[in-house]
């Protein structure tokens, strides 16, 4: 993997909260599993930052390396790879991905 992609990999996940790498941004998704996922920080309330890996090849190489996870999009939570959009949904419907983000200290809202 190319060194500044993975550096600037590094830099997103350790200066953001929350990053979602997805295709297309939070305003426009791109495809129905970045929007679902989207759909559900949203819903909770989380603050994050969107990057979009449709408008760098490098990166969306790179992100798959870096987790070595296949698909897009990709939830990080302080540093932590968290997972894809089926894990995330599934968690949010446990109730996991609150109790999650609550350990972090990121703030969001109990889903009603």
């Amino acid at each position: 993997m190319d060194k500044t992609v993975e550096e600037r990999i590094r830099r997103d996940i350790t200066e953001n909260d929350v990053v979602l790498y997805m295709k297309g941004t939070p305003v426009f998704p791109q495809c129905g599993f970045s929007a679902a996922v989207v759909q559900v920080l949203s819903h909770l309330g989380v603050k994050f930052k969107g990057i979009d890996i449709l408008v760098d090849p490098a990166l969306r190489q790179g992100i798959k390396e870096f987790t070595n996870w296949p698909t897009i999009p990709q939830l990080y939570v302080k540093g932590e790879f968290v997972g894809g959009c089926d894990i995330i949904r599934d968690m949010y419907e446990s109730g996991e991905l609150v109790q999650l983000l609550a350990e972090k200290g990121v703030a969001a809202q109990a889903a009603a």
